[in-house]
């Protein structure tokens, strides 16, 4: 039986055990990539942000073509490579060196609750990719979350002029992240959650390599700890094990639906902020994070119609 005939089967235990699966996938996904800030913030108080994001494409790439020498996978696809760039460009390049670069200007802290609205992000990217289909109550939660995000910005952003052009950042670096997890859980549906990351880390890592040893080599070696630290989560959690489980929750739940569960991402991320950072958490953080946990999370029991 081929691969790609083994991908269209229903998997073992029905649609029950599936969507349980992709659940619980999805909540791994998001653990992971929830402290994914935090862990940056550390990284970029001693590494320029071009180094923290390209370095960690490359370690990620190192591992992604260990994991394909040892398994040896069928290659993607001719129609799936330009996709597969078009992954690269959003989840290793876009995301990562936009978030980097805020993390410079805003709290972690902060940074999490903007980044509360990429469920919404990423159900109009399975729309625009993937063909699903969310019903009118879906889109309404939806924009209803994003409201209430932009509102947060706003009251904080008042405050210093370096957050709104990191809320500018935020923003760019959420639309690419959605843009990534549709593309990636549509392709997973046929290449296989891991192999799409795998791939994409080395297709990418040709062309980043030349970047950092040009622009961005590291000048300090002595830095902390703590930055070293933040950098090894980013390059094997976050850039790589992360899409492990990620990629393969979307396409066994649908993305719109198991996005949704990007609702804990803002939990964790605070809760990372106040631990490794010290950050203070207030209420103000703590309501909004959980104004739009309630209005993403009503949003779940939405219909979404999957091609």
């Amino acid at each position: 039986m081929t691969r790609e005939l083994r991908s269209t089967l229903p998997a073992p235990g029905g649609p029950r055990r599936r969507e349980r699966q992709a659940f619980l996938l999805g909540v791994l996904g998001v653990s992971i990539f929830g402290l994914t800030l935090p862990a940056t913030r550390l990284a970029v108080a001693d590494f320029d942000p071009l180094f923290v994001t390209l370095g960690r494409s490359l370690v990620a790439a190192a591992l992604a073509g260990l994991a394909l020498l040892w398994v040896r996978p069928q290659p993607p696809a001719r129609r799936d490579w330009p996709r597969l760039a078009a992954f690269a460009l959003f989840s290793i390049i876009g995301f990562p060196l936009l978030m980097a670069i805020a993390m410079q200007h805003a709290p972690a802290s902060h940074g999490a609750v903007v980044l509360a609205v990429l469920p919404l992000l990423t159900a109009m990217g399975g729309a625009l990719i993937a063909g699903e289909r969310p019903s009118m109550g879906f889109w309404a939660c939806g924009l209803a979350g994003t409201a209430s995000v932009l509102c947060y910005s706003a009251l904080t952003g008042s405050a210093a002029g370096d957050l709104q052009w990191a809320d500018l950042l935020l923003a760019a670096s959420a639309v690419s992240a959605a843009l990534a997890y549709a593309l990636g859980g549509e392709m997973a549906r046929r290449i296989g959650g891991w192999e799409v990351i795998c791939w994409a880390l080395v297709l990418s890592a040709p062309a980043l390599l030349p970047i950092l040893l040009l622009f961005a080599w590291p000048s300090n070696w002595n830095a902390q700890a703590s930055a070293w630290a933040g950098f090894f989560y980013v390059s094997v959690f976050s850039m790589f094990l992360g899409f492990f489980a990620w990629n393969k929750g979307l396409a066994l739940g649908g993305i719109a639906k198991v996005g949704q569960i990007q609702l804990l991402q803002p939990f964790v991320a605070l809760a990372a902020s106040a631990a490794w950072l010290g950050e203070a958490v207030g209420w103000l953080e703590v309501g909004f994070a959980s104004l739009v946990v309630c209005i993403v999370a009503l949003g779940w029991r939405m219909r979404v119609a999957r091609r």
